[in-house]
């Protein structure tokens, strides 16, 4: 027999696809017509905003909510690498959907209970199959700080139902919850609809990607599955999660680092351009060499979780340790380079602050995944990761 010839490391590109640069120009149209600024900022007004709409128009027209969902299930069985592509266009606008929630964290943690035997397949597949057609929101029942590991249960299954509550909720305007739940065999994951909660809005910082407490008290719901299988769904729900908000994180980046060059290049003071001071461009080329980075690393995570899933882990927590903070450091100059108007409600700059700022601490602030990383590479962590 021919011994078998190790084909060594999986070689992934990070140079953008035909169909991912066509993916970004509709999507790109679509947000430039319909998720306008004065628009977003009225959510903190307590307008509905372009929210639902904008969404139905993602969801159905363009039928990204069924992005990751396999076509067998109505899906377009797209890989990560595309949602990656969405996330930097939907974070370069601040887009008040809930693509990530449920079209990347709850369809990921769905479908990888597809392959898993002791599920309830038909309750997946009817469940992933309304998702993609986008009449239905999907949410894992997770703090939205959590990061890739499996989150202590702090709902219960008892005879009468699911008691419990789940603090600071991504997405929990959802029309169905993914609970995770401990019963008496252990731990388990259920679907609950959304008029058996109750949902309770949190004050933040962030008001296009609002945080809810949800409470169940008795809630009926329909178990997927128990045991260990629960646990990994979730722990695969919430990588896939946090390798694409890197992506959404470098769209915002790209976003405030473009704007603010636009701006200098117009804006004059003593008498001349202020984007001709020399201070000025060695900030603005420091930030450049950052964020040309940071996309490297999520395309990079993004690409391994469409290919080699094997390299997954690591790379997911090297993009989530470097994209966070290099959202804020491009936020943060955009709002300074700009000057007083920078400072403004008029401008769109704080929007982008916000998101970077509630994005820095989701999924896992990048300290945590820095200590997670030393574990995943052999390296013990040192204090400043712990």
């Amino acid at each position: 027999m021919t011994p078998a010839v190790d084909s060594g490391p999986v070689r992934l590109s990070l140079i953008e696809s035909e169909d991912e640069a066509t993916v970004r120009t509709v999507v790109r149209k679509l947000l430039t017509d319909h998720c306008v600024y004065d628009d977003v900022a009225a959510t903190y007004d307590g307008a509905d905003g372009p929210g639902k709409p904008l969404w139905r128009m993602l969801a159905v027209d363009l039928g990204l909510a069924g992005l990751l969902v396999p076509e067998a299930m109505g899906g377009a069985g797209a890989s990560a690498r595309v949602a990656g592509v969405v996330l930097e266009e939907l974070g370069s606008t601040v887009a008040p959907v809930p693509f990530l929630t449920s079209a990347v964290i709850a369809t990921s943690t769905l479908v990888h209970l597809t392959s898993v035997k002791s599920v309830d397949q038909s309750a997946v597949r009817d469940t992933l199959a309304v998702a993609a057609s986008g009449e239905s929101v999907l949410a894992l029942t997770v703090p939205w700080s959590t990061d890739p590991v499996v989150p202590a249960c702090t709902v219960r299954e008892e005879p009468d139902g699911l008691h419990g509550e789940v603090t600071l909720v991504a997405g929990a305007d959802a029309d169905t919850f993914l609970v995770l739940a401990l019963g008496a065999d252990g731990p388990g994951l259920w679907l609950v609809d959304r008029s058996a909660v109750q949902v309770t809005h949190a004050p933040v910082l962030d008001m296009t990607r609002p945080l809810a407490t949800v409470r169940l008290d008795g809630a009926l719901a329909r178990p997927l599955v128990r045991g260990p299988a629960a646990e990994d769904a979730v722990r695969a729900g919430l990588l896939t999660g946090a390798g694409l908000l890197a992506s959404e994180q470098v769209g915002l980046a790209h976003w405030c680092l473009t704007e603010t060059v636009t701006y200098l290049t117009v804006r004059r003071q003593f008498g001349r351009v202020v984007g001709g001071f020399q201070a000025i461009k060695h900030r603005l080329a420091d930030l450049h060499i950052a964020i040309e980075g940071a996309r490297a690393a999520a395309r990079y995570a993004a690409a391994t979780l469409a290919d080699d899933p094997t390299d997954a882990p690591v790379a997911v927590a090297v993009a989530a340790s470097v994209c966070g903070e290099v959202a804020v450091r491009a936020a943060e100059e955009c709002v300074q380079l700009h000057g007083g108007i920078g400072m403004t409600w008029e401008h769109p700059a704080h929007l982008r602050l916000k998101r970077a700022v509630a994005d820095e601490v989701a999924l896992g602030t990048p300290v945590r995944h820095r200590a997670r990383l030393g574990g995943l590479v052999g390296i013990v962590p040192g204090e400043e990761c712990r």
